[in-house]
């Protein structure tokens, strides 16, 4: 239901002195102090991405401002001051112990933008987002205040280039030389791998969450692609977006009108076909929640269906980066996201009916942007596509009872002969151990290998640190040695990873999860056929009981947390700690904590029925 908004006249002097003082310094009508509030807002943060959100801010708030009066066809509205939500940088902190924030900042982006939309009132906002988490608790906070908002994409950064051979590179270029010896070209790469600003410029988190946004209708699809550097951010985009603010206001429309069910399974659907991210896994049901739904694997996408999607259905359709060849500049300049929906389009795999911020359903969109059609190098039809299955796949198994465990199968180089991974586990309880097996002379790691780093989820972290720097390692060494060593955690991944990496494994080590119980030498299968994570020693009960036991006696011993959890050290790490709810949730921070502890054996699956459409 959505909020029903009356505006009253405040007779309170102290109130109004201060809100008089605010219009005078923005340049307003005195005399709207009273309408309803409209304003702009920003994502902020130690990064390259947030370098150029300030300026589109200013622009738009500028743009709105010679909008708002009360003059004839004008809004009659008061005009707030921009205002900005702080997040870590992902690719500076990757393999630190500060990468603990990074998921973090989705929450604070969320809780800081509530408190401003809701405190203020706003009736009104455009948001101006950059990197990969601040833009979903952005969104997030959207929908829960749930009055009219928009999105714009601040945009990615360009690629830089390899001044000795002329080859395109970016930040994962350099993260995979970090095993090198070669310290000349580690310096060299590092000074041009991110040239100008803007956002990480592959399919990673952040344009996965990008196109994402754009096709659960909360940002102008035309508005995703564009380089942040690109001067249509600055010269046409600003005043498009407040016609489009304008028009959602006038007719009332809300986040939770456009993002519904459906526009989120277009989202999931499209978030398969361009090989996103496996954070998506984490942030749409994050979204979901915030939209209204309880379960996401109940009331959007069950595993199985999102399973058969990937595998039978929805091929990938674009060769870029982590996996391919290009970068989203390139795809900008091969007609833009709006390409690849109208492919899905055409092909009858998306709902065209559900309703966008532009006040146009997606198939209205499309057919005013009119797209091109692919160009079968950077973008390939569903007919002739880049790889014929779907990006993503989520497990289940003995160490995945919550089919929380996800794969990137666009990223796999390697190892999955028949569809089948038989590894030997070895084991690090946290990435810094990890990192220092690492960093010795002669990593000792062989072929088949199935490292497995537990105590990095939501709680045990805390935080769920993404692993990009172990990764890409991992990755440098397999191409170098010729082998393939996987890796499992009940952490989490950059959209940068490649290989045979499963991330989300839940429940999660401290919450007791299987992944706690898992020793050196244990046999690790990754099965496809039947989309399984399974330890075939853990399938024996009396092996199982007996490691349990024994990690529940460490608990005890240790006060009722295991000791091998990571430090809350902070009032906002211990926030999380005592908040958490499991991936399969979103591993977000919520008041109730009953969906963190539910038994995934109770759920009930009959209810399940694939969409004809997709028989």
């Amino acid at each position: 239901m959505k909020n029903s908004k009356t505006v009253l006249i405040d007779k309170n002097p102290g109130r109004n002195s201060q809100t008089y003082g605010i219009a005078r310094e923005l340049g307003t009508d005195l005399e709207l102090i009273h309408e309803p509030s409209v304003g702009v807002v920003g994502n902020k943060g130690d990064s390259q991405c947030y370098l150029g959100v300030m300026h589109k801010v200013g622009i738009i708030h500028d743009a709105l401002k010679d909008r708002v009066g009360v003059a004839p066809g004008q809004l009659r509205m008061r005009l707030v001051q921009p205002e900005f939500t702080v997040a870590t940088s992902d690719g500076i902190r990757n393999g630190t112990k500060e990468m603990r924030y990074s998921l973090i900042g989705r929450e604070i982006a969320n809780d800081a933008l509530t408190e401003h939309l809701s405190a203020s009132g706003l009736e009104g906002v455009i948001a101006v987002v950059a990197c990969d988490k601040p833009p979903v608790g952005t969104l997030a906070a959207m929908l829960e205040h749930n009055r009219p908002a928009i999105i714009m994409s601040d945009g990615s950064i360009r690629p830089g280039v390899d001044s000795k051979t002329g080859d395109t590179i970016d930040l994962i270029t350099a993260y995979q030389l970090a095993g090198s010896d070669d310290e000349e070209l580690k310096s060299r790469i590092a000074r041009e791998a991110c040239p100008g600003f803007g956002s990480c410029g592959g399919m990673f988190t952040y344009n996965t969450m990008q196109t994402f946004i754009g096709v659960v209708g909360m940002q102008p699809l035309h508005m995703i692609s564009p380089a942040s550097q690109d001067v249509r951010r600055t010269d046409e985009f600003p005043n498009q977006l407040v016609d489009y603010l304008a028009a959602l206001i006038d007719k009332n429309i809300c986040p939770r009108d456009i993002v519904t069910r459906d526009s989120l399974r277009n989202a999931i659907i499209v978030a398969m076909s361009v090989g996103g991210s496996t954070n998506v896994l984490l942030h749409a049901p994050e979204l979901s929640r915030a939209a209204g739904y309880k379960d996401f694997s109940k009331d959007i996408m069950s595993p199985e269906e999102f399973n058969y999607l990937s595998e039978k259905v929805i091929p990938v359709i674009i060769n870029a980066r982590p996996f391919g060849e290009y970068s989203m500049v390139d795809i900008d300049r091969k007609g833009g996201v709006q390409v690849i929906v109208k492919e899905l389009l055409d092909a009858g795999l998306l709902n065209g009916d559900t309703l966008t911020c532009t006040g146009e359903t997606l198939a209205e969109q499309i057919q005013r942007l009119a797209p091109p059609a692919p160009d079968g190098d950077v973008i390939h039809s569903v007919q002739k596509p880049f790889k014929e299955t779907g990006g993503l796949r989520v497990l289940g198994g003995n160490l995945s009872p919550e089919f929380s465990a996800v794969l990137k199968l666009a990223g796999v180089e390697g190892g999955l002969e028949n569809n089948l991974f038989n590894g030997k586990a070895k084991v690090y309880n946290g990435e810094q151990e990890l990192l220092q097996a690492l960093d010795a002379p002669s990593p000792a790691f062989e072929n088949f290998d199935m490292i497995v780093v537990r105590y990095e989820g939501p709680f045990g972290a805390p935080g769920m640190p993404e692993m990009l720097d172990s990764t890409s390692r991992i990755t440098a060494l397999c191409r170098e040695q010729n082998i393939v060593v996987g890796l499992m955690t009940d952490g989490r991944f950059s959209g940068g990873s490649v290989g045979l990496v499963i991330g989300h494994v839940g429940p999660e080590a401290a919450a007791g999860g299987a992944i706690g119980l898992i020793e050196n030498g244990d046999d690790i299968v990754v099965d496809l056929n039947k989309n399984e994570l399974y330890c075939e020693q853990l399938a024996d009960g009396e092996i199982y009981r007996q490691r349990k036991s024994l990690w529940e006696q460490q608990v005890a011993e240790n006060d009722g947390i295991h000791p091998c959890v990571g430090e809350a050290d902070t009032r906002l790490l211990n926030r999380m700690r005592c908040s958490a709810v499991s991936a399969v949730f979103g591993a977000g921070m919520h008041p109730d904590r009953t969906v963190w502890v539910k038994d995934p054996r109770q759920v009930d699956k009959s209810d399940f029925k694939p969409s004809n459409k997709f028989k």
